[in-house]
């Protein structure tokens, strides 16, 4: 376990792959921890340098008090990647993760070259849907969103699934407190005009099922960068790397391929 001392912040991270490897970075979900990545992690090409690591209020990483603003998700990040070495890096950004890279990318294009927004969008949904679920999880924790956020979350095919109870119990066993706190992050967050700015390799990835960041959203975010790919993954859902390894494992290889890093 490494953890880094940002001063008024620990974040939990790890990083595999050889020194002076080309950098990947991988930030995840609300209501998971950097173990989002592990089935994708044996079947990426050999010589990356990853970066992986547990956002404030999740996982190993330390809890603040909340609310938490994207900007400071944002400011977590840039931190992280100045201290560990992590410049001019390939970041993968799932649903707040996403939300985390196209902050950064907007402010220190030194530290990323390109961007994957998996799952993602520029805003996710208003003020008083987050406002609902921050006060039903504050009122009863976090069993009182987990069974509709399993349905948004998943195919229903994946509900049948051994895999599926570690993922229900990881959601619920997130810190209510890190959960409100990055759910206040996401509803004050809207990024269209600051996405719309960038200009850097960009691939969307969608899942045909995903009920939180439909794919019609994540094409629009990532539509709003010149020159931008989009990906569907049919049959999973808002955590494609989870359902469907090989097919994201094989999205991100091909992007890496054509920033001409593999």
């Amino acid at each position: 376990m490494h953890m880094a001392d940002l001063g008024d912040l620990r974040l939990h991270y790890r990083i595999d792959g050889p020194e002076g490897g080309t950098p990947l970075v991988f930030a995840n979900s609300l209501g998971t921890d950097f173990r989002l990545w592990d089935q994708i992690m044996p079947l990426l090409p050999q010589g990356l340098r990853i970066l992986r690591f547990d956002k404030r209020g999740h996982g190993l990483s330390d809890l603040p008090p909340g609310p938490y603003s994207m900007g400071a998700l944002v400011h977590d990040t840039e931190r992280l990647m100045d201290r560990l070495g992590f410049r001019d890096a390939i970041f993968v950004g799932l649903s707040i993760g996403g939300m985390i890279a196209q902050g950064l990318a907007a402010k220190r294009l030194d530290l990323v070259r390109a961007v994957v927004l998996s799952n993602t969008g520029a805003k996710i949904g208003t003020r008083q849907m987050w406002q609902e679920r921050i006060d039903a999880v504050e009122a009863g924790g976090l069993a009182a969103v987990t069974e509709a956020t399993m349905q948004r979350w998943f195919s229903a095919p994946f509900h049948k699934t051994e895999a599926f109870p570690a993922w229900r119990n990881l959601f619920q066993r997130t810190p209510a407190e890190g959960w409100t706190g990055c759910g206040a992050a996401i509803a004050g967050t809207d990024f269209y005009a600051t996405t719309a700015a960038l200009r850097l390799p960009a691939l969307g990835i969608a899942g045909s099922e995903d009920g939180s960041t439909p794919p019609d959203l994540v094409r629009e975010t990532v539509e709003l960068i010149p020159g931008s790919q989009f990906a569907l993954i049919r049959g999973a859902g808002h955590l494609p790397c989870v359902e469907k390894p090989e097919d994201y494992a094989a999205l991100l290889t091909g992007f890496l391929k054509a920033q001409g890093h593999v």
